[in-house]
């Protein structure tokens, strides 16, 4: 396995030797210089031509000062997991970059497969989980979801192994709001505490630098509703098993166009008022990953005019959307699939270009 992990001064070296890149389009993660575009792996075939199209955007997007990589485990039956890893093994061979530099982000919580959905997923489950002990009876929710401590320390070390190496910069707990399908409010903060407190061992072990939790609905719910997170509550618990040092930095949520909740919904409390989940995230001292920027493809097309005049000195529909999302207050990093150097190339012109500023972003949001 490579050693190493992301660091402040790697990080910075990367960020120092990206001239291309405007100003504003690095941020600060928990002290790393983190680029306000990452890359996503999430879409796409299992086969081995999507794995080559992965490594190569992968390889581009660095060298492009794209230094945020996101994957899960269950993107692709491990495969994208494997085809960053190789990747990242073929960069620092070349010295293209140093492991220092780049921030390497997976996830954890849903029963993956083996590089192709097995014939039979019950046996499959059985032989890889059940038998060895590392989920019991009463784990799994709706039939493929599991944050106990036990599994979550082997998802690690499987993605360690996937990925190539040591220490994996951020590790999410996927999707955890899909638990309160099948488990009370009570159940659920006794699972989430004995995740977190996994995972503050696993920080303490190396094999990981620091947590949080990957969502689609969690915190973008109206309030209420039985699957929306409280971003406080969960810093509450993270602060209870880590101490005032705890390793609780990083949420992801969808943030786009098309799905403006983070930002204009007010759903999550903290203290006595009542804030949108980027504010509280603000408030919170949690750094966001935006994901779903373009809406899988979906912003790439279509858009009003408007759009066209409130994000100028960019040529195409996927820019401005994501332009859109780098330039929201709250968010730190908007995550985008590529798998396709012409798509790298596209979305590398958004970071030479400067975020809008702020009095720019309001009119845009009046005006559409």
């Amino acid at each position: 396995m490579i050693a190493g992990r992301a660091t402040a001064e790697g990080t910075a070296r990367y960020a120092a030797r990206a001239r291309q890149a405007a100003d504003g389009h690095f941020r600060d993660l928990d002290g790393l210089a983190a680029p306000s575009l990452g890359v996503g792996t999430y879409l796409g075939l299992e086969d081995d031509a999507t794995d080559a199209l992965y490594q190569q955007a992968v390889d581009q997007a660095v060298a492009r000062g794209i230094s945020v990589i996101d994957t899960a485990i269950n993107y692709r039956h491990q495969r994208s997991e494997r085809a960053i890893g190789a990747a990242l093994a073929d960069l620092l061979a070349r010295r293209v970059v140093a492991r220092d530099e780049v921030i390497v982000a997976t996830k954890g919580g849903y029963i993956p497969f083996d590089r192709e959905a097995p014939a039979d997923a019950g046996a499959y489950f059985s032989a890889t989980y059940l038998r060895p002990r590392i989920v019991g009876p009463g784990d799994v929710v709706g039939g493929s979801h599991c944050m106990t401590p036990r599994y979550l320390a082997d998802q690690i070390a499987r993605s360690r192994a996937n990925l190539g190496l040591a220490t994996i910069d951020v590790y999410y707990v996927h999707n955890p709001e899909g638990q309160l399908a099948e488990v009370d409010g009570a159940e659920f903060t006794r699972r989430i505490r004995a995740a977190f407190g996994a995972l503050e061992q696993a920080v303490s072990d190396g094999a990981i630098a620091r947590y949080g939790t990957a969502t689609w609905n969690g915190y973008r719910q109206p309030p209420g509703a039985a699957d929306l997170l409280s971003l406080e509550a969960l810093v509450t618990v993270a602060r209870e098993v880590g101490g005032p040092d705890h390793h609780f930095k990083v949420i992801q949520l969808p943030y786009n166009l098309a799905m403006p909740e983070a930002f204009v919904r007010a759903n999550q409390r903290v203290g006595d008022e009542t804030v949108s989940a980027l504010e509280a995230a603000r408030r919170l001292g949690v750094y966001v990953m935006a994901s779903a920027s373009v809406y899988q493809g979906q912003l790439t097309r279509n858009l009003p005019p408007v759009i066209a005049e409130f994000l100028p000195g960019l040529a195409t529909n996927a820019q401005r959307a994501l332009q859109f999302v780098r330039s929201t207050p709250g968010v730190g990093t908007a995550l985008v699939g590529m798998k396709s150097v012409a798509h790298v190339e596209e979305n590398a012109r958004v970071a030479a270009t400067a975020p809008i500023p702020w009095s720019d972003f309001q009119r845009l949001f009046s005006e559409a």
